[in-house]
């Protein structure tokens, strides 16, 4: 919409609430950037029935993705849970139905980063992480983590990697973010606003 901020894109899929939290601390993150706002978005689960379909709306939580979304982004923070150190079928399934933004190069050149949550500490978070950025490279965006300058990383026992924010949840998904994860979250939006804004000629990283 016109005279409206550019916004980076907080896109996610969360079937229990961890990735989602952890969606909400990076949008924390990017609206504290001036001169940029969160828009945060969600994908429809994928049914093992051809048959079924989502609404065209959730019956809570952020509304669905649509292309324009993705097309209007300045940046990109892409979320998924770990599914045998991948992304969930959800995102992967939105994702490969991007070939008209691949096609157009409409996402070539903008910064993304990625985030993710298991049950467990070596639950296939950083893999997973890594095959988020794997169609990224592809759309021709410019990938950033989290540096070593971020001091949370030096000092997490449970999620939080180079990589990008992750979250340790608990075989019961009921383990409580720790602050550091919550700021390693934080910290990824901020850096995703930042060169934004840098990119576009208005900011400095």
């Amino acid at each position: 919409m016109a005279g409206r901020p550019p916004y980076v894109l907080v896109l996610y899929y969360s079937l229990h609430g961890s990735v989602r939290s952890l969606a909400e601390h990076v949008a924390l993150g990017v609206d504290g950037v001036a001169g940029m706002e969160s828009r945060v978005r969600t994908v429809p689960r994928v049914s093992t029935t051809c048959e079924a379909t989502e609404p065209d709306l959730p019956a809570s939580g952020a509304p669905f993705c649509t292309s324009e979304d993705l097309r209007n982004c300045s940046a990109l923070a892409l979320g998924s849970p770990t599914r045998f150190g991948n992304m969930a079928a959800p995102m992967k399934y939105f994702i490969d139905g991007t070939s008209d933004l691949w096609l157009s190069g409409a996402l070539s050149g903008k910064p993304a980063g990625v985030f993710s949550a298991s049950g467990t500490l070596h639950g296939g978070q950083e893999s997973t992480l890594l095959s988020m950025m794997l169609p990224l490279f592809h759309h021709g965006m410019l990938i950033t983590g989290i540096p070593p300058t971020e001091r949370a990383l030096a000092t997490t026992q449970g999620g939080g990697t180079p990589y990008g924010a992750t979250r340790v949840s608990g075989v019961n998904g009921k383990r409580p973010e720790s602050a550091e994860e919550k700021q390693l979250a934080v910290a990824l939006g901020q850096r995703l606003a930042a060169l934004a804004l840098t990119l576009s000629g208005i900011g400095t990283v």
